[in-house]
């Protein structure tokens, strides 16, 4: 395993990182919490350090199974976790405020339930699971942050960028106030290069690279034929047209595939790996399986060739598709 600066903190982060969004037990079919463990603890020994949940993981059975299994190792791992939006609105709606989606009360009260439920003293990295940019003149969200900072329950704060929204939070990167974006980044989605990236880099804030694999799709596990188990949220989001149009775009990365690079999942993980913005990667993993396929592709020995990485860039795919949680009431 490789391990990368985490921006302008002092945490030093794996390269692949644990994405717990499956683990949880909701919204991606069944479940199992022993194998969830079992996955945990081998991404621990293959040298992951970096695991990534959510309070909405689960209603915080995500961040449970994980302050379990990792207890006796929290000393050697980075935990970053995300507060709801009390709307419970993904994205947040037009109008919302930030008082109405990260009131101080709120953001205190999540913190303290995501500590007892990460059974842990501090959160490495605190997030705000939306953002939009409309909220960048607010400061109260940012003081309440800051104070849980001083009170050592948290030691850095970011944002999740909203889902295939590439550019909103820019513009708060540039304020240098944060320490972290999460966001949407692999081969089809290529967007946050244009201008996310550069800001990061130059004001130092480290980037999460989530949805690696276009929600499976690039991990070569889903074909045209794929039937979606009952509970799993895909199987309204990836109708057979859908399904159709995606495996065939998927079909013609096969041709990049080599003895060092063998399977899409590698290539998709190396893809995002390539980008020196990039701090970790963070594919779902909820099987033991998952993890020592997703770990292979920490391997600096192997990175993707220039034109490997050139001709990927042909492979652009903004579909436009949006999540089933999506509301209907957008400008």
């Amino acid at each position: 395993m490789e391990y990368r600066q985490f921006g302008k903190t002092d945490l030093t982060v794996s390269e692949i990182g644990f994405g717990a969004w499956g683990i949880g037990g909701e919204m991606w079919g069944p479940t199992d919490d022993e194998e969830a463990r079992n996955a945990l603890w081998r991404a621990f020994d293959l040298g992951v350090t970096f695991f990534d949940t959510a309070y909405a993981y689960g209603d915080g059975h995500s961040e449970s199974l994980i302050g379990e299994a990792l207890k006796q190792q929290r000393g050697d791992i980075v935990i970053a976790t995300k507060i709801p939006p009390k709307t419970f609105n993904w994205p947040p709606l037009p109008h919302e405020t930030i008082q109405e989606a990260f009131p101080a009360d709120w953001i205190v009260s999540c913190t303290e339930r995501s500590l007892r439920k990460l059974k842990t003293d501090y959160i490495d990295i605190q997030q705000l699971h939306v953002w939009s940019e409309r909220w960048l003149e607010d400061t109260e969200w940012l003081e309440t942050l800051a104070k849980l900072c001083r009170e050592g329950k948290i030691r850095y704060f970011g944002v999740s960028a909203c889902d295939w929204e590439p550019y909103d939070t820019v513009s708060l990167v540039e304020t240098g106030k944060i320490q972290s974006v999460q966001v949407i980044y692999n081969i089809f989605e290529q967007r946050p290069e244009e201008k996310l990236f550069p800001a990061a880099e130059t004001y130092d804030a480290g980037i999460i690279a989530r949805v690696p694999f276009e929600e499976g799709l690039l991990s070569g596990a889903i074909t045209r034929d794929t039937q979606f188990s009952q509970g799993d949220w895909r199987k309204d989001w990836l109708p057979p047209k859908r399904l159709a149009e995606a495996t065939g775009r998927i079909e013609a990365l096969r041709k990049y595939l080599s003895e060092s690079t063998p399977t899409l999942a590698e290539l998709a993980l190396k893809f995002c790996l390539h980008h020196p913005a990039i701090s970790t990667v963070i594919p779902g993993m909820r099987r033991t399986k998952h993890v020592e396929q997703n770990c292979r592709a920490s391997d600096r020995r192997k990175r993707l060739a220039p034109e490997v990485i050139a001709a990927l860039r042909n492979h652009v795919f903004v579909h436009g598709w949006k999540y089933p949680w999506v509301t209907d009431c957008r400008d």
